[in-house]
């Protein structure tokens, strides 16, 4: 059998991502979960990455595949710098044999404030929690809070009022 000749006289290639060619698929999704970088996951699965964006707009389980893939590599690039910002880094200091550890409270702090609606929308989910409920639990807390000043401030003026 013979291979189809395209109009300029060379072999025709199957489309990329046709079942013949998507070996690279699996590869690339796999780069892409470790490095988070569409270019460098396309070369380290050996395809253009135009072949993978090509890909990805033709294909909505490739793209949702894709969509997890970058997920799990962000998840990871995350836990990765929670590990320094929690260990800190060692950074060569000027004149010493050895480094200095570093914190970087700032990048710390940040990434906190980021993710600080998400994790309690998160623990909301896992407990199976709606807004509502989360609401009325922060009112009830503060109603509580407000009992107990209240509480104080009124020990607090009976015991004036006995001093004198």
């Amino acid at each position: 059998m013979s291979k189809p000749i395209s109009s300029a006289g060379v072999p025709a290639r199957a489309p990329a991502g046709t079942p013949k060619n998507r070996a690279w698929m699996a590869p690339f999704l796999s780069a892409l979960a470790e490095t988070s970088n569409v270019a460098r996951a396309a070369r380290l699965a050996g395809v253009a990455a135009s072949t993978a964006y090509d890909a990805r707009r033709k294909q909505r389980e490739f793209a949702r595949k894709w969509a997890d893939a970058l997920c799990e590599g962000y998840d990871n690039l995350e836990m990765e710098l929670l590990g320094r910002l929690r260990q800190g880094e060692v950074k060569p200091a000027a004149g010493a044999k050895k480094g200095v550890r570093s914190f970087d409270n700032a990048v710390a702090i940040r990434l906190l404030m980021a993710h600080r609606e998400a994790a309690g929308q998160e623990k909301a989910m896992r407990a199976n929690v709606s807004a509502a409920e989360i609401r009325a639990s922060i009112n009830r807390k503060i109603a509580d809070l407000r009992s107990q000043v209240e509480a104080d401030s009124k020990a607090a003026a009976e015991g004036a009022g006995d001093a004198s």
